[in-house]
């Protein structure tokens, strides 16, 4: 164990405890020393001492305040039994120490309905030093973000042709907001990305596991948070107000966002502009697919998930069959029923 030496030159010598006869207590807290406690002037002299070779006697403080603490002729040896030395690296700085019913305390008292908030202005300030080094870090992944999100929002930009469901989905979204007389854009671009981007790719984003036989640690997964929070960001259409209380992962990206945004709205815009696929071919599509994989997938079980589903809203399926224009040409709810029948048969 070490503790400081004050040297006072022409006084003598002083070593500083964190706790000692002269410590001031209040009710229930004690304060630990501090050099102001001691008096130690700006530029003093301080040496590192073993603790256990420090059994001389202090030498009377200079009396320059009126307000200073004035130490006796006393020997180190009292103190040592009753004065234990506290680190000052570890809990005095961010919680009180209790010791014979008494709360120690450094700096700042922290009472019991504080500490949540010290705990996040601690996790602030760790993030404000380590900010420089976040903004290299993003500095160094920003070019695989770019070429992640425009491989994802493009239509020309990718490593294949656009699958034709997604442009058959987006069209029939187009059409239910014709269909019900929703004018306003910015309800189909929240369709939109809920039904295609912040459902699927942030689950890859964030779930590389999910595609690859990989490990995620726990810092990777802490990135990857970031990289898709800011996905999710680029698909809103919210404006989102950032100040200085908002955390550095939010801040990070802060400046691309809009950026991204446009990538958004140019991605939705151009596959709008695309030639309709027709129901022919989404039909082909399906077909090729089941074929490519017929022994990859239990149907039966598939089928019965669906009928479980059918069973459960039969009736308001039945009533939108009835009245949609498409299902009354392939008399879809008569097919229905006759499903039903055939369960119930068997």
């Amino acid at each position: 164990m070490c503790a400081y030496e004050w040297r006072t030159g022409a006084t003598g010598r002083v070593i500083l405890y964190d706790e000692d006869v002269t410590s001031k207590t209040e009710t229930e807290w004690k304060k630990l020393n501090t050099l102001q406690h001691y008096n130690v002037p700006d530029g003093a002299g301080l040496s590192l001492v073993p603790k256990q070779s420090s059994i001389y006697n202090f030498s009377i403080l200079s009396d320059k305040n009126e307000k200073s603490h004035k130490y006796e002729t006393l020997n180190i040896s009292k103190y040592t039994s009753s004065s234990p030395t506290f680190s000052r690296a570890g809990s005095p700085l961010n919680n009180d120490m209790h010791e014979n019913g008494l709360r120690y305390w450094h700096l700042v008292k922290h009472h019991d309905s504080d500490m949540q908030k010290e705990g996040e202005r601690v996790n602030k300030l760790v993030s404000e030093i380590y900010l420089t080094r976040l903004l290299a870090t993003k500095g160094t992944l920003q070019k695989f973000v770019d070429d992640l999100f425009e491989t994802i929002f493009s239509t020309a930009h990718r490593g294949s042709a656009l699958p034709l469901a997604i442009k058959y989905m987006f069209d029939f979204l187009d059409d239910q907001a014709q269909l019900h007389g929703i004018t306003d854009p910015e309800v189909v671009h929240t369709w939109k990305s809920n039904s295609l981007p912040l459902r699927f790719w942030v689950n890859l984003i964030k779930n590389p596991n999910f595609v690859f036989d990989i490990h995620k640690s726990n810092i990777v997964d802490s990135c990857l948070s970031v990289v898709a929070q800011t996905f999710m960001d680029s698909c809103s259409t919210s404006d989102h107000r950032l100040g200085k209380d908002s955390p550095s992962s939010k801040l990070l990206y802060a400046k691309d966002i809009p950026e991204y945004r446009k990538w958004v709205d140019r991605y939705y815009r151009d596959i709008r502009d695309m030639s309709p696929i027709s129901d022919q071919d989404m039909n082909a599509m399906l077909a090729e697919e089941s074929r490519l994989h017929t022994t990859e997938f239990n149907t039966n079980c598939a089928l019965h998930e669906l009928y479980t589903y059918a069973v459960k809203y039969n009736e308001q399926l039945t009533v939108t069959l009835e009245e949609d224009e498409f299902s009354q040409k392939q008399r879809l709810a008569f097919k229905l029923e006759q499903v039903h029948n055939i369960m119930s048969a068997e």
